[in-house]
């Protein structure tokens, strides 16, 4: 795998770069070393949270908005936009950057970050980047990941002593929590990609796609207050966590998304066989009509 072709990867699938950024050519593993360090103090510090391009994952807005004590309509009005991912076209929530002040994050301060506890998973990948794919593009081929750095002629980080491996910053940085939460929006994103740039997904599905990975309100709203019960069977253990827990929500949302937009099957939700048989008997009248010779 060349550099060019990560670099595109990066860029068109999870868009984690910044302008300006170098990606150094060479690929990390997870006990690569690297040194590196940041604090208060050093020469640099708070110039990364300048113009930076953040796509939130669902589990970056739910800490967030919970930390904020705000509503997910509130915060995704207040600090995002929506944008379609190039290589995907999904749509997704990028994090506003200020017009003032040299385009800087809207968390951060002369003393540092103010969400840092529930900062976004690029900023605590930061300086490495991961990519997460599959080989050849294909969904059904074997996963890859890896990892590299993005150096910043600004950074001084990299210039202190202090000495990691991958692996042990990325759990200094509770990475790996917001790895596994992000999996499966991850696996959505990857699924979409395997189909080529060339299909199209419908505008409805996109809208749905955007709520259910964004706003946890709105689609808990969706799931208890419409006739989405009516349709869909659900186990009671699983509607008891959803009804309380952002999180269970969301990762509800992902196998909801899996069954409805990708067809694929799924042990947490299905169509009820009522519903599930008026569904085919639909799709057969109608093909029954297309073959009918017009008199």
């Amino acid at each position: 795998m060349t550099l060019e072709h990560i670099e595109k990867e990066v860029s068109d699938v999870l868009h984690m770069g910044k302008p300006g950024g170098v990606i150094e050519p060479v690929r990390l593993e997870k006990d690569s070393p690297f040194n590196f360090r940041c604090y208060p103090g050093i020469s640099c510090f708070n110039r990364c949270c300048h113009n930076v391009n953040i796509i939130l994952t669902p589990y970056d807005i739910v800490r967030i908005k919970n930390m904020l004590g705000l509503t997910a309509d509130m915060f995704l009005q207040l600090y995002t936009t929506p944008e379609i991912l190039s290589q995907t076209g999904l749509p997704i929530a990028r994090l506003k950057m200020l017009d003032e002040q040299g385009g800087r994050c809207p968390f951060v301060s002369p003393e540092g970050c103010q969400i840092y506890s529930d900062r976004p998973v690029c900023c605590r990948y930061y300086p490495l980047g991961i990519a997460s794919l599959r080989q050849q593009n294909k969904f059904s081929g074997e996963e890859e990941e890896f990892f590299f750095v993005v150096k910043e002629d600004h950074c001084k980080g990299f210039e202190q002593p202090t000495e990691w491996t991958v692996d042990s910053w990325r759990a200094d940085q509770e990475a790996d929590l917001y790895d596994s939460m992000n999996r499966g929006w991850l696996e959505l994103l990857l699924r979409k990609a395997s189909f080529g740039e060339d299909a199209k997904m419908p505008e409805k599905a996109k809208h749905l796609f955007y709520m259910v990975t964004t706003n946890m309100e709105r689609f808990r709203q969706f799931v208890f207050e419409s006739p989405f019960l009516g349709s869909f069977a659900v186990d009671n253990n699983t509607l008891k966590k959803i009804l309380k827990d952002d999180v269970a929500l969301m990762q509800f949302g992902f196998e909801y998304l899996k069954y409805v937009i990708f067809g694929a099957e799924s042990d947490t939700i299905r169509l009820k066989k009522d519903v599930l048989y008026k569904t085919v008997k639909k799709i057969i009248k109608k093909k029954h009509k297309k073959k009918k010779p017009k008199i």
